[in-house]
């Protein structure tokens, strides 16, 4: 079986972030870039359902040199090759034309990926592949098992969970708890480092959105403190002040 998970490289959640040039770029500066949390979620699995059907499992990523460091925890984590695709992740449509020309040269049986990333939070990009691919895409998955070519999943929808079963080819899109995040350890690492890493231009410049500026959240105000008695006074409050009712 082949396995490809697309994964992102996104700040880490605990780092402070700036915009700089009139808040229109992000600002790299101290910022530590991580695999995305969904997305490690994906490769976790993708690592045991590799060893469970001896096949093989390729990571891929789209964006520049910088992202290299991500890629090699991936093959230190159980990834056996990886590929970055050598452009900025411009939209969800870029990188989903990205990924389906790579999986379609591929052939890969089935496609892992985060439900979302966590810097743009769109959760487009599996639905994206899956329609230019014709194949079917699901998400959120929260579990995922294998019996020969039949898949049968779990995922979140409104007000329940939904089983469904499928045919491969397909994509998911996962979260926890599909499995548990794998911290690569010392044989992991050093394996990593003569892991085929193979770096591929772009089949397309074209883009479908442009970010024109950016911006940071409100500070939070002040706490307002209501006696537990003063029912009224926080009713007022609530639909004024926070328009929540």
């Amino acid at each position: 079986m082949k396995i490809l998970v697309c994964i992102t490289h996104v700040p880490d959640t605990t780092s402070k972030i700036q915009f700089t040039a009139d808040n229109t770029k992000f600002d790299t500066t101290g910022v530590q870039f991580i695999i995305g949390p969904y997305d490690d979620y994906a490769l976790a699995r993708a690592v045991e359902l590799r060893d469970q059907t001896s096949g093989k499992l390729t990571v891929l990523n789209v964006g520049e040199s910088e992202t290299e460091p991500t890629l090699r925890k991936a093959l230190a984590i159980g990834a056996d090759e990886a590929i970055r695709v050598n452009a900025s992740p411009k939209d969800s449509f870029f990188v989903a034309e990205q990924i389906a020309h790579y999986a379609k040269e591929g052939g890969y049986d089935l496609i892992l990926m985060g439900r979302e990333s966590i810097d743009f939070n769109g959760g487009m990009v599996h639905g994206m592949v899956g329609e230019i691919l014709g194949i079917p895409s699901f998400s959120p998955v929260m579990k995922l098992d294998l019996d020969g070519t039949s898949v049968t999943m779990s995922r979140e929808i409104e007000g329940g969970k939904e089983v469904v079963e499928a045919s491969l080819p397909l994509i998911a899109g996962c979260q926890e708890p599909i499995a548990e995040w794998k911290i690569p350890n010392m044989r992991g690492i050093m394996s990593a480092r003569t892991k085929p890493l193979n770096v591929v231009e772009p089949v397309s410049e074209e883009t479908q959105a442009v970010a024109v500026k950016y911006e940071l959240p409100p500070a939070k105000g002040a706490v307002k403190l209501i006696d537990k008695d003063n029912v009224s006074e926080l009713v007022k409050l609530l639909k004024n002040e926070a328009k929540v009712l």
